[in-house]
C-alpha cells in the first residue's frame, strides 16, 4: 500500500513537470515548426502522450517494462493471464482465479488513481470541450511496442496494434581494454566456472552491510569464482572477502553471460538482466528489490530456469543452497538454453521489426485498420453485460410470467371441479 502511495506522489510530481513543460511556448512552437510525420512517447510519463495530442500528431508508443503494467485496451483474459501485481502465473487453481479477478478491479482501480494525477494539467492547457481523456489517449496510439519477449512472457492474445519487442543484446568487449582482468580471474577457477552476481543500479544492496555479510559468507561455499558488482567504497570494513570473490564498481555484463564458463547469474530481476540471461542460456537465481522485479522473477521460475528469494530471506546458507541447486540441477540449464533458442530463433530481428512496422503505419497514414471497435467500445459492451442482462431479464420475465399463467390455469381447473361437484 505504501509503496503505490509513493508511486502516486511520483506521478503526481511528473503532472506538475507536465504542466511546467507545456507552458513553455518557446519548446511547444519549436516542436511544431520541426513538422514531424510521428512521434514516439514512452508509456511511463504520460506526458509524452499529451504532447503528442497537443503537436496534433500521431504517435506510437514504447512500453518499458512487460505486458499489463499499463492498461492500453490489451485483452486481459483472467483465467489464464495474470493481472499485474497479482504474483500469480498462468496456471491458477480455482482460488488463484478468484484472486485474479478481484485483482483486476484493484489493477483499473489503481490505473484510474495514477492517471487521475494529470487531471489538472489537462484542465489547464486543453480547452473545455476538447479535453482528452488519458485513458482513451493511451488506446489512440498507433502501435504498441512492448519490451518483452515471449521467453519469458506468458502466451497471450495480443492486437493487431501491439508488438512485443525486446532489443537485441549489445556486446562491449571490443571497446574494452580491462576484459583481460576477467579472464585472469576466471582462468584461476578451471571447469568449474564462474557465477556473476548484478543486483542492478538504483538500489545498491552492497549499502546494506547485514547482506553483504550473508551474501559474502554464501558465496564462500561455492567451488566456483564469485565475479559481484558491488562498489569497494560500500564494502565493511570488519567483514574479510572470500576468497573466491572479485568485486568491481561496474562490469561488461552482456559480455560476462556470454562467456563460456559462466555457470549461474545472481540478479535483482531487471527485466533487460533477464533477457540478456536469455538470450545466453544462463539460469538465474533471482533477489527482487523493486518495481516489477518481483514479477518478472515468477515469470522465471515458471518457465524452470531459474528460482528465487526474497531479499529479506538472503541468508548465507539458503542462498549457498539455492545456488547450488540450480547449478547443480541441470534441468535449469537446459530449460535456460530452450528459451535462448526461442530467443535468438525469431524470423525478424527486433530492429527489423520495429522499422517495418514504423514504415508501414507511415505509409497507409496511420494503424486504424489495426485497431479493433473494442478501443471504442464502453467496458459494458466489451464484456458483454448489457446482453447478459436483457438475457436475465428476458428469462426471469418469461419464468415469471410462465409461473403467473400456470397458476391462472390451476384456479381456473379447481374452480371448474368445484362447479362441477
Amino acid at each position: 500500500r505504501g509503496t503505490f502511495d509513493h508511486f502516486v506522489k511520483l506521478m503526481g510530481q511528473l503532472g506538475i513537470r507536465c504542466s511546467d513543460l507545456l507552458r513553455r511556448g518557446d519548446i511547444m512552437d519549436f516542436l511544431k515548426n520541426e513538422n514531424f510525420d510521428l512521434v514516439f512517447v514512452e508509456a511511463f510519463d504520460f506526458c509524452s502522450f499529451l504532447v503528442a495530442e497537443k503537436l496534433g500528431k500521431q504517435f506510437v508508443s514504447i512500453l518499458p517494462t512487460q505486458f499489463g503494467s499499463v492498461d492500453h485496451g490489451l485483452p486481459i483474459p483472467v483465467s489464464y493471464i495474470p493481472v499485474f501485481r497479482s504474483w500469480l502465473t498462468n496456471h491458477m487453481d480455482f482460488w488463484g482465479r478468484v484472486k485474479n479477478f478481484l485483482m483486476f478491479f484493484d489493477f483499473s482501480m489503481k490505473q484510474w488513481r495514477i492517471q487521475s494525477t494529470f487531471d489538472n494539467t489537462i484542465k489547464e492547457h486543453f480547452p473545455e470541450g476538447s479535453r482528452p481523456v488519458l485513458s482513451h489517449l493511451l488506446k489512440k496510439a498507433e502501435l504498441w511496442f512492448i519490451n518483452s519477449d515471449f521467453a519469458l512472457e506468458f502466451a497471450r492474445p495480443l492486437l493487431p496494434n501491439t508488438v512485443a519487442f525486446m532489443n537485441n543484446c549489445v556486446h562491449l568487449l571490443s571497446y574494452l581494454t580491462s576484459f583481460q582482468e576477467f579472464e585472469n580471474f576466471i582462468a584461476k577457477f578451471g571447469d568449474s566456472g564462474f557465477v556473476l552476481v548484478a543486483l542492478g543500479s538504483m538500489v545498491s544492496i552492497c549499502q546494506s552491510q547485514e547482506a553483504v555479510r550473508e551474501m559474502n559468507s554464501a558465496f564462500a561455499h561455492l567451488s566456483q569464482g564469485v565475479i559481484w558488482k558491488c562498489n569497494p567504497s560500500h564494502w565493511p570494513k570488519d567483514v574479510k572477502l572470500a576468497a573466491n570473490v572479485k568485486i568491481v564498481d561496474w562490469l561488461p555484463q552482456n559480455d560476462l553471460l556470454a562467456h563460456p564458463q559462466i555457470r549461474l547469474f545472481v540478479t535483482h530481476g531487471g527485466l533487460n538482466s533477464i533477457m540478456e540471461a536469455i538470450q545466453h542460456g544462463v539460469p538465474m537465481v533471482g533477489i527482487p528489490v523493486l518495481g516489477e522485479q518481483a514479477e518478472n522473477l515468477i515469470r522465471v521460475e515458471a518457465k524452470k530456469f531459474g528460482v528465487s528469494i526474497q531479499l529479506k530471506q538472503v541468508k548465507a546458507e539458503t542462498l549457498a543452497l539455492k545456488m547450488k541447486e540450480v547449478i547443480e540441477d541441470k534441468r535449469y540449464k537446459s530449460a535456460a538454453v530452450a528459451a535462448s533458442i526461442i530467443r535468438r530463433s525469431h524470423p525478424l530481428t527486433p530492429a527489423q521489426r520495429l522499422v517495418g512496422w514504423i514504415d508501414h503505419i507511415l505509409q497507409t497514414g496511420g494503424a486504424a485498420h489495426l485497431k479493433p471497435r473494442a478501443l471504442q467500445q464502453p467496458w459494458h459492451e466489451q464484456y458483454l453485460l448489457d446482453v447478459v442482462l436483457f438475457l436475465l431479464v428476458v428469462t426471469l420475465g418469461t419464468l415469471w410470467l410462465c409461473g403467473k399463467l400456470l397458476g391462472m390455469v390451476a384456479r381456473w381447473v379447481c374452480g371448474t371441479r368445484k362447479l362441477k361437484k
